[in-house]
C-alpha cells in the first residue's frame, strides 16, 4: 500500500448565521479554498486527479455536486473529476479518507479533499 501524505491544509474563517459571511456563496467559498490550496501546494491544476468534498447541508445552493461546482468556479480543468459526499458529520473527514483511498490503491497520485458547509446561510 502506498504511503499518503498531506501536503498543505487550507480552511476559510468560521461563520455563524447572518455573519459577515452571508453574501459569499458556498461555492465561491469552496473555490477559494482550492485556488489556495493548489497554491500553496505548488502544484498545477492538471496535476490533481480527483477531488473528493464533504457537505452535509446537500439542499438549495449547495445542492448539485457543490465540490465539483467550486472545483469549475475555481476556474480549474473541466476534465478532473470531482465528487461530493454526505457523512453527516463525518462528511469533510470521509471526503478525506476516500481521497486517502485513490492514492493508496494506486488509482491517483494527486487528490484534494475537502469541505464546504456555508454556516452563515443555512
Amino acid at each position: 500500500m502506498r504511503e499518503v501524505v498531506i501536503a498543505e491544509a487550507v480552511r476559510t474563517p468560521i461563520g455563524r448565521r447572518n455573519g459577515k459571511l452571508k453574501d459569499v456563496h458556498p461555492v465561491v467559498l469552496g473555490s477559494l479554498v482550492l485556488k489556495e490550496i493548489v497554491h500553496r501546494a505548488g502544484i498545477k491544476p492538471e496535476q490533481v486527479e480527483d477531488v473528493v468534498f464533504g457537505c452535509v447541508t446537500q439542499v438549495g445552493e449547495q445542492s448539485l455536486n457543490i465540490g465539483r461546482n467550486a472545483w469549475l468556479t475555481a476556474g480549474f480543468p473541466v476534465t478532473t473529476p470531482a465528487t461530493t459526499v454526505d457523512r453527516q458529520c463525518g462528511s469533510s473527514q470521509q471526503a478525506l479518507h476516500f481521497a486517502a483511498n485513490l492514492i493508496q490503491s494506486g488509482v491517483c497520485d494527486i487528490t484534494i479533499a475537502g469541505g464546504v458547509e456555508s454556516m452563515s446561510r443555512v
